[in-house]
């Protein structure tokens, strides 16, 4: 029996006894270990990733950090929050953020404006949810150019930029298609800073 994650916050979003919670509150909350997200003010428990996920995601920051390094922009894992509307607040697998060079980060800031690049890494249980709900709120937000939808069971890559184009690339039998296409196209890896 799959357990719809959609379907069960509908049933509760009308459930009268729930309050919605708002982003200062969620943002003031402690869930010891747990990963949780914000969506339409509604608490959702995130599934854990896989040690693949995590090494994917773990490769993608050391890449994208050595390519970044010294223009104001700098990748996240995914404890950086990003919030994709009034009420909802995600966790990217990778995000990447630009910022003057000049200003001094807040080092305990969870929230940091919107990110330039989003990385999610599909996995069977997310893949729906992220290619279609979390694309529309990445898409939303002004500040997110690119976002990376990372598929490892197929190999494959699926980027959408900003301007509507989207590009999707199959890698060679044995290659790692998230370091080949990093190194293929520059534009993904490299943002520039505003």
């Amino acid at each position: 029996m799959n357990f719809d994650v959609n379907r069960a916050m509908a049933s509760l979003a009308l459930d009268p006894a729930y309050r919605r919670v708002s982003v200062r509150e969620f943002l003031d909350m402690d869930f010891g270990e747990a990963k949780v997200e914000l969506v339409d003010g509604m608490i959702c428990m995130v599934a854990g990733g896989s040690e693949r996920d995590a090494a994917i995601a773990a490769n993608l920051i050391v890449s994208l950090g050595t390519r970044l390094r010294g223009s104001g922009c700098r990748p996240y894992g995914s404890e950086l929050l990003a919030q994709t509307g009034d009420a909802s607040i995600r966790y990217p697998d990778v995000s990447v953020y630009c910022s003057d060079p000049s200003q001094k980060p807040d080092g305990r800031a969870k929230l940091i404006g919107d990110p330039r690049v989003v990385f999610e890494v599909l996995s069977p249980s997310t893949a729906s949810n992220d290619q279609i709900t979390k694309l529309d709120e990445y898409k939303a937000l002004p500040g997110v150019d690119t976002i990376v939808f990372v598929d490892p069971d197929n190999d494959r890559l699926r980027v959408v930029r900003r301007d509507g184009t989207l590009q999707r690339t199959a890698a060679k039998a044995g290659s790692d298609p998230v370091r080949a296409r990093l190194y293929e196209n520059s534009a993904v890896a490299t943002p520039s800073a505003p």
